[in-house]
């Protein structure tokens, strides 16, 4: 199958939600100022007809669930059975995937799929299938079910999710699988305690810089972002990231070209020097010339509103690392 498109056909909306929000777009455009046709009996019949359909299904979310399920579970079958599927079958499985992250925004609904098998077979098979359609949707659904449900999460990495998830993250050749990938994990271990251990036994925060450092972009900021999060929320682990050496590494990614990203680098700067005496010596060390840096930055920033609280960091970060250094060193010379 191609890599992934943006779908041109039209598809019906997966849930009444979506047929209303059709509904009343229609009528919005029947209503408008100009001299705007009525909408056709043929769209109106689509519509109704739509709308019946979704609501039907609306009745049993979890029988919705059960049909995704049964399509998925082709894959289970032998190659032989599967024999003569083409890309309309990889279709229908994406298609299948779609729903059950659309239906699992609800709560009650990732709790059933969870009981239904439906997160095992999302591990076991999809995170590793041969599509990067099929890879990333999976880990899209993880991420959508894991959100803010503990025992979802519980359950996520008591049959070993996370590690693949960091695996696509790192190495996956397509990117729009580690970005996907990178946001289940988010989800698996942002307040929460045993997923943050679980992440740490991993190496996860080497798998986050080798992200910072990646030519993804959307990869690259939402590496960075995560380990700010994960900085702010667990200060515990400064001395641990301290001594992999981030504090220069992440210098070196604010060497690169620009981006909007490095906004997030330098917030994870600040946490690393504040309250952490070696990532505050590591900082200073003359060999980074992080002063320099910062000062250069500074002076490109200034005067771009979209761009002040990096520059706020930028600040912050030198006021910390230098201002005090610089009467440490006046104090010693007099």
């Amino acid at each position: 199958m191609a890599e992934d498109k943006p779908d041109q056909t039209r598809r019906y909306p997966q849930n009444l939600q979506g047929v209303l929000r059709l509904a009343v777009d229609a009528g919005s455009a029947a209503e408008g100022p100009a001299s705007v046709e009525p909408m056709t009996e043929e769209r109106k019949t689509w519509l109704r007809d739509a709308l019946a359909e979704v609501c039907r299904g609306q009745m049993d979310e979890v029988e919705q669930m059960k049909r995704c399920l049964a399509v998925l579970c082709k894959e289970g079958t032998s190659e032989r059975e599967r024999e003569g599927e083409d890309e309309e079958d990889e279709d229908v499985r994406e298609t299948a995937f779609e729903t059950l992250s659309e239906l699992c925004e609800n709560l009650d609904n990732a709790r059933d799929l969870m009981t239904l098998g439906g997160l095992d077979l999302c591990s076991s098979q999809f995170l590793c299938h041969a599509e990067s359609g099929l890879r990333w949707r999976a880990a899209q659904l993880i991420a959508s079910c894991a959100q803010n449900m503990p025992e979802v999460q519980v359950y996520l990495l008591s049959i070993g999710a996370l590690p693949k998830l960091l695996q696509l993250t790192d190495s996956d050749p397509h990117p729009t699988v580690r970005v996907k990938a990178l946001y289940a994990v988010s989800c698996l271990v942002r307040e929460q305690e045993a997923g943050l251990q679980a992440f740490l036994s991993q190496d996860g925060f080497s798998m986050l810089m080798r992200g910072m450092q990646s030519d993804n972009e959307k990869l690259r900021t939402k590496s960075a972002f995560l380990l700010l999060n994960l900085l702010m929320a667990h200060p515990e682990q400064k001395d641990t990231v301290v001594s992999m050496g981030m504090g220069q590494q992440l210098v070196s990614v604010l060497r690169t070209p620009h981006s909007p990203f490095h906004e997030h680098v330098l917030g994870a700067l600040c946490c690393l020097v504040e309250d952490c005496p070696q990532g505050l010596k590591d900082c200073r060390n003359p060999a980074l010339g992080l002063e320099e840096l910062l000062k250069q930055r500074s002076r490109e920033l200034k005067g771009q509103e979209e761009s002040q609280e990096e520059l706020d960091f930028c600040e912050r970060l030198r006021v910390i690392c230098f201002r005090g250094q610089q009467s440490d060193d006046n104090g010693m010379d007099r």
